[in-house]
Formats: C-alpha cells, sequence, structure tokens
C-alpha cells in the first residue's frame, strides 16, 4: 500500500495498492510528490525572506506561516510515502 500525496474529500488518506511503480497512478504520485517539494522549497525561501524583514507587516507573516505549515504537511506526507516504500 502506498500512502499518495493526495486526500479523499472527506480529508482522509487515500493510498494505492499496487506492485508496479511504474503504473500511471504511481507516476503520477511521484510527478505530485516532486511538485510538492519544489513548492516547499520556494515557500521556505519566501518565508525566510518574511522573517528577515524586520518591517514585514502581521499578515505577511500569518501568510507565511500558513504556507509554510501547508507545505510542511505535504513533505511529511512526501517522507511518510517514501520512507514506507524503503
Amino acid at each position: 500500500m502506498r500512502l499518495l500525496p493526495w486526500t479523499g474529500a472527506d480529508g482522509k488518506p487515500c493510498y494505492l495498492s499496487t506492485d508496479d511503480p511504474h503504473s500511471p497512478l504511481s507516476r503520477l504520485a511521484d510527478d505530485i510528490e516532486d511538485l510538492q517539494l519544489a513548492d516547499a522549497a520556494e515557500v521556505l525561501e519566501g518565508a525566510r525572506a518574511v522573517l528577515d524583514d524586520p518591517g514585514a507587516g502581521d499578515h505577511a507573516v500569518r501568510f507565511a506561516l500558513a504556507r509554510a505549515v501547508e507545505s510542511l504537511g505535504d513533505t511529511l506526507r512526501v517522507a511518510v510515502s517514501r520512507g514506507e516504500r524503503v
């Protein structure tokens, strides 16, 4: 069972039951994980810029934190999924 990088409509985890890492759904999941990790790198860069800006207001800090939390959740899901496959 592979944990997929998205949740169902009810917010619960989605799993893929296949032994084929080259199936279309496995490849789609790989592509989405790669996009999520790239997005996390960009969010980290942006959050650092906000934290380094002494003039950043509450709105900018809250936005950066919200995006960082979202990206951290995605990144942890990728780590768990890949760790389970190792």
